[in-house]
């Protein structure tokens, strides 16, 4: 008999239930291959670590997933864990997360294929391309975020505290 989808739903359920793991009783630590490794409910594995909700609660709900992208633990509070493996986790996030925050955007061009920008941002001054059909996009939080051709991060915090010209330059490519 095959399974209905309410029975293939609470499948689920129960599955994400399990890793659900409380926080405390994870374990992270870098190990000499150069991977952060996570010990859960008796089983360790090497993860890489992906903020579930990276604008508006990027300090919690952490999922850590295999090299193959599925879920092995879900970490609800870095603060639920001890000193070594939080300083893991933190290490591991500042690599993951790397985003540069623009803070002006000093010229705007078009050519056929591509837009360059030319933008300050928190980290110094920065000159980056990106698709003409790729546009700028809002995220949770109110910020603006943007993926350049070679996948690099740019985010606005707060983009109507740009100035003038940032925002004109802006507000013409996001909707």
């Amino acid at each position: 008999m095959k399974p209905t989808v309410l029975a293939q739903a609470i499948a689920e359920e129960i599955k994400q239930f399990e890793l659900a793991v409380r926080s405390d009783r994870i374990v992270l630590e870098r190990r000499m291959d150069g991977q952060l490794w996570a010990t859960a409910r008796g089983e360790e594995r090497p993860v890489v670590v992906r903020r579930c909700f990276p604008w508006s609660e990027p300090q919690d709900f952490i999922s850590l997933r295999d090299l193959d992208e599925n879920e092995f633990a879900l970490i609800r509070a870095p603060t639920e864990l001890d000193d070594a493996s939080r300083n893991a986790l933190e290490d591991a996030l500042a690599e993951a997360g790397f985003v540069l925050e623009i803070v002006a955007i000093e010229s705007l061009t078009e050519e056929i294929e591509i837009r360059h920008w030319k933008v300050e941002t928190v980290q110094g001054s920065r000159s980056f391309q990106t698709q003409l059909d790729d546009w700028p996009r809002r995220v949770p939080g109110g910020g603006t975020l943007i993926r350049d051709v070679a996948g690099d991060l740019y985010y606005i915090k707060d983009p109507s505290s740009l100035d003038k010209k940032s925002r004109e330059l802006l507000w013409a490519f996001v909707d």
